[in-house]
């Protein structure tokens, strides 16, 4: 196979598998947040075209741009001096009038960006209504530690059916780090804190962070799911993170409690990172959602298809024994699944025989793109938790291919004869498994 060849076929199978996350994004809010730096850079062209895309996909889009280099650039054009005191900028007469401008500056050139239809770009033929406005009601910060924080301030409400009238007539939301006061005053926000406020008063169905770096464990390692709570214990044991990213961590667990279901912390330097987040079911970033994204738990009806699809191969090599799907919707609460991201990645079943204090461990399978990282450890753990819970004591399993896993997993070599007697009468002896007990 050429390259081209091979390369037009990874494509071909990507956009197939990107087909249910088109389906399930349409029509849905996102809310998505990036830095000024993003604008600096030629890379961003690429980041207005997959806007766009989404657009054009049904999604409905609300953009929360940061202009802290903008910011400063005119700060330093005008010779005036940077003000911070606690992470936050202190925003003078003179800094606030670098505020509007710099604002100014970054929506007029995102609404340009978006305006592009040369026939020969990724944007031809498309027409893109951007609207802004004062979105954000605002109040001071005031004297926080004997630092009066001037014209910096924090959201105090967001308004909701003008962002939704905005969204409803197909146009792209953009929200600037701005706020306004009732009695006319304009204040410098915290576009993290903005995009926060904005996507939990919305009920966004997605709150997107572009930062400048990934959220990385102790030796550099993507982290690719988080909850809240780890979220929060993340922040207070790491003490090296740049404030921008602790303040964009921070909002989104203040999200996600807030009830936005998902919310995702992207590297912006890695392009196309949005489209690989969104549409492939690994994702590129850093997910943080309330539940789990990947959970171990007892199957449900709409688990079937899921089922059948994960050991189907493994039925067609031997290695388990076939079984139908009027079989497995009989059995289906015997079963315990690993779902990610609502696809079914590893299952097994548990057939208790309660006389003789015994289980069954059977139809044991793991997708092999998902081999190797103690998925089906959670899954045996999950099924003998299931078991003590009905007073099982011991359980067993039937094995051809299989045995090295189970006998690493605590299971020992055992006689046909250790089976309870109902299980005894039905093993097929042509088939010849090995029999393994575990003790609970």
């Amino acid at each position: 196979m050429s390259k081209q060849t091979k390369s037009n076929a990874d494509f071909v199978c990507w956009f197939r598998q990107s087909s249910p996350y088109i389906h399930a994004h349409r029509g849905k809010v996102f809310v998505l947040s990036f830095g000024g730096e993003a604008l600096t850079e030629e890379g961003f062209a690429n980041l207005i075209h997959d806007i766009a895309l989404l657009n054009g996909l049904g999604i409905r889009l609300v953009l929360v741009p940061g202009a802290r280099p903008q910011i400063e650039r005119q700060l330093s054009s005008r010779g005036a001096r940077l003000q911070l005191a606690g992470g936050l900028r202190v925003t003078d007469d003179d800094a606030l009038a670098c505020v509007k401008e710099a604002n100014g500056a970054v929506r007029v050139e995102i609404e340009a960006l978006l305006s592009m239809g040369l026939a020969n770009s990724p944007m031809a033929g498309i027409r893109i209504r951007v609207g802004s406005g004062n979105f954000v009601t605002a109040k001071p910060l005031g004297v926080i530690n004997g630092v009066d924080y001037r014209h910096t301030g924090e959201v105090r409400r967001v308004d909701v059916e003008a962002l939704r009238n905005l969204l409803d007539s197909n146009s792209i939301a953009l929200v600037p780090a701005l706020g306004y006061s009732p009695t006319g005053e304009v204040f410098n926000l915290s576009a993290a804190d903005v995009a926060g406020a904005v996507a939990a008063s919305l009920g966004a169905d997605k709150l997107i962070f572009l930062t400048e770096c990934k959220v990385a464990d102790g030796r550099g390692r993507l982290i690719s799911s988080m909850v809240p709570k780890e979220v929060d214990q993340y922040l207070s044991r790491r003490k090296r993170i740049p404030e921008d990213q602790a303040r964009v961590m921070h909002n989104a667990a203040v999200a996600c409690r807030a009830g936005v279901n998902r919310v995702h912390i992207l590297d912006r330097h890695h392009d196309g990172i949005l489209l690989s987040e969104l549409f492939t079911r690994d994702g590129a970033g850093t997910l943080i959602t309330a539940e789990p994204y990947e959970l171990t738990r007892t199957a449900r009806i709409n688990d079937v298809g899921g089922i059948l699809e994960l050991i189907e191969p493994m039925e067609a090599t031997g290695a388990l024994v076939k079984r139908s799907r009027e079989l497995l919707e009989q059995e289906i609460r015997q079963f315990s699944v690993v779902e990610r991201d609502g696809a079914v990645i590893a299952c097994a079943a548990l057939y208790p025989f309660p006389k003789e204090g015994m289980a069954e461990v059977a139809c044991v399978a793991v997708h092999p793109d998902y081999r190797g990282a103690a998925r089906g450890d959670a899954l045996m753990q999950h099924i003998e938790d299931r078991a003590r819970a009905m007073d099982i004591d011991r359980l067993f399993v039937l094995s051809t291919r299989t045995a090295h896993w189970f006998r690493e997993r605590g299971f020992q070599t055992a006689p046909v004869e250790q089976l309870p007697k109902r299980r005894r009468d039905l093993y097929n002896w042509r088939r010849g498994s090995k029999v393994f007990v575990k003790k609970l």
